[in-house]
């Protein structure tokens, strides 16, 4: 495709994912918030300005080991152009509004990389998909909660060994104020990790189309846009999500609320400098089931537990079929970028 014929092709995509990056940030801004309101230590409206501003801040503290991974790790960038990323996006964005309408906490994350698959595997077949990366992404699925629950169930036994001669008052005093700090560190993991999948998206679109010269990379302006508009969604809220994961899941106390987004943020921070795109979603759901079961395991409802689980296994597979029919309608229909 000729690079100047398709600047405004190219300038349209790129709005469509900031669009994307902004649903992502309203769909998940239940992660980053959802503990510390479930625990009244902050008003929602307080805590998704904590959130955003820390969702901003996070590329001063992460590479941008994600943003590779998604732009040249899950399907080969050689075949991918405007139609494949079109289709890509309109996969995420279709799920994603889907289960934000009904209060479901699925993954972004897993959303994207589905709709790059669907799309990539429509044009190219099997050949598209990179299986090193595509592996990486799918254990992720399984590792990361499963990392947030136990990180968290260690720290709840450990503070709860050390809290043992406090009163009551003195430990919920003491870790109102330590939630700040842990829902501040999950806010720059969740930052850190989800606004660099967008960043891989245009990136490798200006890379396939020659705007980036031979050797792929991020622009700052990228880096920049992508966290704004995280932040922006994550501002405007999410709060169907919100009740799910902080509300119905288990019920928290500042402890237990300071333990789950540790156990979250350490899982998060150790995926994003390793490059590895993980769930955001899926870790701190884990979390918060670690601390919950940490109290007693009839203290989580596994059938509210067992729903969101249904929604991840669905949600590779069904954002890369609408993703797959939106590359055949577009194939189709013979549109200007074909």
């Amino acid at each position: 495709m000729d690079a100047t014929l398709a600047f405004p092709v190219l300038i349209g995509l790129i709005a469509i994912a900031l669009l994307f990056d902004f649903l992502n940030g309203l769909h998940d801004a239940a992660n980053s918030i959802a503990t510390i309101v479930s625990t009244r230590v902050l008003r929602p409206q307080y805590a998704v300005l904590w959130a955003a501003f820390f969702n901003f801040i996070a590329f001063l503290v992460f590479g941008l080991h994600v943003a590779n991974t998604i732009g040249t790790g899950i399907i080969e960038p050689h075949i991918i152009d405007a139609p494949v990323i079109f289709a890509a996006l309109m996969g995420a964005i279709v799920w994603n509004v889907i289960t934000w309408a009904l209060g479901i906490p699925s993954s972004s994350s897993h959303a994207l990389i589905g709709g790059l698959l669907g799309a990539g595997l429509a044009k190219a077949g099997l050949s598209a998909a990179v299986w090193g990366g595509l592996t990486k992404a799918l254990l992720a699925i399984v590792l990361s909660p499963v990392v947030g629950f136990l990180l968290a169930l260690v720290l709840v036994a450990i503070v709860s060994w050390a809290s043992v001669r406090s009163t009551p008052f003195a430990v919920d005093r003491a870790f109102r104020i330590l939630q700040f700090v842990s829902a501040s560190l999950y806010s720059l993991g969740h930052g850190g990790n989800d606004a660099q999948k967008t960043m891989g998206i245009i990136a490798v679109l200006l890379y396939s189309q020659g705007y980036l010269g031979t050797e792929f990379s991020v622009p700052f302006w990228v880096v920049l846009s992508c966290q704004a508009a995280m932040a922006l969604g994550t501002l405007m809220g999410g709060w169907r999500i919100v009740r799910t994961m902080g509300l119905r899941i288990t019920k928290l106390t500042p402890m237990q609320g300071f333990c789950a987004e540790t156990g979250g943020a350490a899982t998060l921070f150790a995926a994003t400098f390793l490059g590895v795109p993980v769930s955001t979603t899926h870790t701190i759901t884990g979390a918060i089931v670690g601390v919950g079961a940490a109290r007693r395991m009839s203290a989580v409802r596994w059938n509210v537990a067992s729903s969101i689980v249904y929604a991840w296994v669905i949600t590779i597979p069904a954002a890369a079929i609408v993703a797959a029919a939106t590359w055949w309608i577009v194939k189709l229909l013979h549109l200007s970028f074909i």
